[in-house]
């Protein structure tokens, strides 16, 4: 059963997410410290992490940051919860390694709807044949990612989006439609979400750099050969 963390300080919060997760299948652990979070990434990592922003003694964003630098969890979906809307917060926790970003109050039934799409997305079965572009080659049934030999680590949604490049190489993509085909539903968090992991891609791979064009106003494209 796929065994989904919950850190939350708010208890009313934390149980009636408890609760429409677990109604929906789910299997839940529910914490209220980030202390106590980074044990369990530590001890036994989850499938998904549904993470406050604000929480006692260690917050959400070192969190994601300590979870996204151990090769044990850096590739484990986090959504992130907040009460706050500032999108150059959001933005912080794009850049950390978030890959979906929820604000209070929220709808339990459009979480759910949310979680369901990111696993949908990283434990679906992959197209068998790996793919490789130049240096780089992605194995896709085992979700490894390599440049000239070297493993890169990726998120989930980063190794989506760099597979989903990669099998539309050539044609420009607009933001919109890496949005509703990478992340699988309307998201809310605005097409900001996709600048912040193309640039995450072109700095873990330089050889993108140049080979991901941006199409100003549109989106991007993946040059058809390196």
């Amino acid at each position: 059963m796929t065994r989904i963390l919950v850190v939350e300080d708010d208890r009313d919060i934390a149980e009636l997410v408890e609760r429409y997760l677990q109604k929906a299948g789910f299997s839940t652990e529910v914490l209220s410290s980030g202390r106590d979070a980074l044990k369990v990434l530590a001890e036994r990592p989850p499938d998904l992490l549904i993470l406050d922003l604000m929480l006692p003694q260690v917050d959400g964003l070192e969190i994601c940051r300590v979870a996204r630098g151990n090769s044990r969890t850096a590739a484990i979906p986090i959504i992130m919860l907040t009460a706050r809307v500032d999108e150059s917060e959001r933005i912080v926790g794009l850049e950390i390694g978030a890959d979906d970003y929820i604000a209070k109050p929220f709808s339990p039934n459009e979480l759910v709807a949310r979680v369901r799409a990111l696993l949908r997305r990283t434990q679906r079965q992959p197209e068998s044949r790996d793919i490789a572009y130049g240096p780089i080659h992605v194995d896709s049934e085992r979700h490894v990612v390599s440049s000239s030999g070297t493993a890169v680590a990726l998120t989930a949604k980063e190794f989506l989006l760099l597979e989903y490049l990669l099998r539309h190489r050539g044609r420009v993509l607009s933001r919109d439609v890496l949005l509703t085909d990478v992340w699988g539903y309307k998201y809310t968090g605005g097409t900001r979400t996709v600048d912040v992991h193309i640039r995450r891609l072109r700095e873990k791979m330089p050889v993108l750099a140049d080979a991901i064009e941006t199409v100003k106003q549109f989106g991007y494209k993946l040059v058809d050969s390196t």
